[in-house]
């Protein structure tokens, strides 16, 4: 299983979000997601977010916190462990990376960018919930969503998406 990390940074009401359009053979591509990436060799999470953050935005992680775990089952690409966080930087963030486009997007409006169908699950609780959660999100071959279990307890579905 892979380790990942993924953070949506805030700030004025908005979270960070990248467009992933320039990466080859990207599992993510044309969707909208936060930033992160794999742990590497002895690196804890909070390292890997710290260090992801700086690469892809060029701003330092000045505080985060853990927010929940997410586990994805993903026959097309093998599955993922992946700490999910939300924090704040300090430093002007660049408009593009390797990966795709930077953009600050209101909270209320992330919902309506072309998103993977499990983000549409954990995103909500970012703004729901305090406290900490663990969601597995399942997918068949060919990224079709099957659903999810939210605290170990099953859903028969996700949400959907107008």
């Amino acid at each position: 299983m892979r380790l990942t990390t993924l953070c949506y940074l805030e700030k004025n009401g908005c979270y960070l979000m990248m467009n992933r359009i320039r990466k080859k053979n990207d599992e993510n591509q044309g969707k909208w997601i936060g930033v992160g990436g794999h742990l590497e060799e002895n690196e804890s999470p909070e390292e890997c977010i710290q260090r992801e953050v700086r690469e892809e935005t060029g701003a330092e992680l000045v505080s985060w916190k853990l927010r929940g775990i997410l586990t994805f089952i993903l026959p097309d690409w093998g599955n993922e462990m992946t700490f999910l966080y939300t924090g704040t930087a300090e430093g002007e963030v660049r408009k593009e990376c390797d990966e795709g486009i930077l953009e600050w997007i209101p909270r209320e409006k992330v919902m309506d960018l072309p998103l993977w169908e499990g983000d549409l699950v954990f995103l909500p609780l970012l703004q729901s919930r305090e406290d900490f959660f663990s969601i597995k999100l399942i997918y068949a071959e060919g990224g079709r969503f099957l659903g999810y279990m939210l605290d170990g307890k099953e859903y028969a579905a996700g949400p959907e998406k107008d």
